[in-house]
Parts: structure tokens; sequence; C-alpha cells
């Protein structure tokens, strides 16, 4: 498909730099498709009540690792400042890396980071601005260093307005995260309180947990004229035996699966057979949804506000139908939602097949 359908004008304003607070004090816009099509204004907290008793949420339980770097280049005399991503452990000691400017570094090439805690060597450079860094520390030692001097590597459109802070630490983090891996937030379970969680199950509505670990390739914009010219990025995802079997017993009792983030719908459509029957999965997912494809397994969304010409509004599109979110969206616009990785949310059903 072409890439410029999914176009719209967000005025910046709408770009949220910080989430609300509490954090299930967000806006829910819920939109329904087909003959029904429509939106109804709503708050998060509404969430149990808009769904039904045996219903189940799943979360990415994935934990974001303070991953944003800066030091500098140091070769001979000269000293370039640099910023860095971590995006993936490669062993004790090396990582790969989204480095800024990364014209200006070369194998061999030293860089300095944490005031020289945390230093390492360039090891060589790969495609759109990744390089491999050998770092003089290893194993825990490395991990803490990192932990101590990283920050959170907030999305570029936040991180191009402010620099993170203490408080992002907290904020893009979900209350939940708990598997080390991720080096950007689910950013829909952010809206999530232990309250609001408790409140779900007192409706009977259960919560169900998954990995994957989301890498900075969600960030990517697609630079293609045509959806089939881009290639996603690989992550790994865990969805245990339990896990997959509890899911199973969810949908054979006819009630419905919520994914709780993209990043979660990505990994249960991975897991799910041709059958509808998810499957354990424990591996790497490259799967990208577009207006076409066939939903296997997940019955519901909750999702934040996304980029134009995105992935994951290709993603949206694909669920509930592109002319549906482009009027969900103007909507949005219309009546100020906040957007984007610290903005507001909407509940989304699919599209009725055609």
């Amino acid at each position: 498909m072409r890439t410029d359908l999914f176009d719209f004008d967000l005025p910046e304003e709408l770009i949220a730099l910080r989430p609300v607070h509490p954090r299930d004090a967000a806006r829910l816009l819920v939109v329904t498709p087909g003959a029904d099509a429509g939106q109804a204004d709503k708050g998060v907290r509404d969430l149990p009540a808009l769904l039904s008793p045996g219903d189940a949420l799943v979360f990415n339980d994935t934990r974001v690792i303070p991953a944003a770097l800066k030091g500098q280049r140091v070769r001979g005399e000269s000293a370039v400042q640099v910023s860095l991503t971590l995006i993936e452990r490669l062993d004790g000691r090396r990582w790969q890396a989204l480095a800024r400017p990364a014209k200006r570094l070369e194998s061999g090439d030293r860089i300095r980071l944490g005031g020289g805690l945390l230093d390492a060597t360039v090891e060589g450079r790969g495609a759109e601005g990744s390089v491999t860094l050998r770092f003089d520390l290893e194993g825990e030692a490395l991990h803490d260093a990192i932990e101590t001097q990283g920050a959170m590597p907030l999305p570029p459109y936040i991180a191009g307005k402010r620099a993170p802070d203490d408080q992002d630490r907290v904020d893009y983090q979900t209350t939940f995260a708990r598997e080390e891996g991720a080096v950007a937030a689910p950013t829909a379970g952010l809206h999530f309180t232990p309250g609001l969680i408790e409140a779900l199950a007192g409706r009977g509505i259960a919560s169900h947990f998954i990995t994957l670990h989301v890498g900075a390739g969600t960030f990517l914009p697609v630079r293609g004229d045509d959806t089939q010219e881009h290639t996603m990025h690989a992550e790994y995802g865990v969805i245990s035996p339990q896990t997959a079997t509890a899911l199973n017993a969810v949908k054979a009792r006819g009630n419905a699966v919520v994914a709780v983030g993209t990043t979660s719908l990505r990994l249960l459509e991975s897991a799910a057979d041709e059958g509808g029957a998810m499957q354990p999965f424990c591996g790497d997912t490259d799967i990208f949804i577009t207006p076409g494809y066939r939903f296997r397994f997940v019955d519901r969304l909750l999702t934040n506000f996304h980029l134009p010409r995105s992935t994951l509004f290709m993603l949206v599109a694909a669920f509930s139908g592109l002319d549906t979110m482009k009027r969900a969206y103007a909507h949005a616009i219309a009546q100020r939602y906040r957007f984007y990785s610290y903005g507001d949310a909407c509940l989304l059903s699919p599209e009725a097949p055609g």
C-alpha cells in the first residue's frame, strides 16, 4: 500500500512531553468500526466498565533499560560529542548501539562515557547509524554502570524537545515491568496503576503477562513510497506455556482477549497458529501488520495515538480500518487528545471481515 495513505496532519502542541498524573487519569477514546461506527470520549479509569467479566488483558512486562548515553569520541588530540542508544546486548562486554553522529565514528575509536567510568571501543559500523561497541567493563559491572550512567531512551519526538531526567525513570516504565531488555517502553501499559488492575480483577477481568523487548526500530519511519519496501527490526519475545493455555481458555469460552499495546498484539499474533490457537513462544519476531492482514487471536486493542506514516498507525488501520482510524484521529485532534508515548489512549474494536 502507498505510504501516503497513512499520513495526517497533527498540531505539534498535541505531542505530550510529560504524562498525566496519576497514570490512569489519561483520556480514553473508544472507537467502534462498522455500521455503528463512532467514537466515545471516556477515561482510562472507565476501562473496567467497558470490558466484560471473563475478558482478559494481555500486558507486555518488558523493562526499559536506561540505554541513552552521552560521551565523547576521543581520537588523538581531538574530541567530538556523541550520543548513543544501546539497542542489543551481544555478549557480556559488547553492545550494538545507534550513534549520533555515526559518520564521525570509525573502528578503533575510543568513546569516553560517564566521565571515564563506562569507556568503550568502536569495533565496527553497521547500517542506519548503528555501531558495535566493546566496553572496558563486562558482566554485572557493566550492567551496573549502564544503570547508573544511562538515561531513559525517550522517543525522538520527546528527546528532541527536552532532555530525559530522573522523573522519566519512573514515568517511562510500567508499574509491572520486570523482564529487563527493552530500549522503548510499551507505552499503552504506562496508563495502568495497581489500583486499576485491582478494579479490573474485581470485575472478573484477568491480567496476563507476556514479554516483548521493544527495540529502537519501533521509532524508525517508513521511508519508502510503499509499505512493502519497509523491513521491521526483529524483537525478542516470550509467551509461557501457562499463559498460552490460559488465553486459549479465554477464547474457548467466548470472551475477548484485549492486547494492551501494539507490542503485545504483535507478539500474540506471531505466536497464534493458522487455526487461531495460541502457542508458547520464545524467539524473535519481525511481524509487520498492515491493512489486509487477517488477525488470528486478538479481539480488542488498547493503544496510544501514533505517528503519521508509522508502522504503528498502519497496524491500528489494519485492525479497525483505515477510514475508521482517520476519523478517530480527526476526532482526537479536534478534542485535543494528547498524542504519542506520554499521551492518551484509545480502545479499538476490529473491523468486520469484508
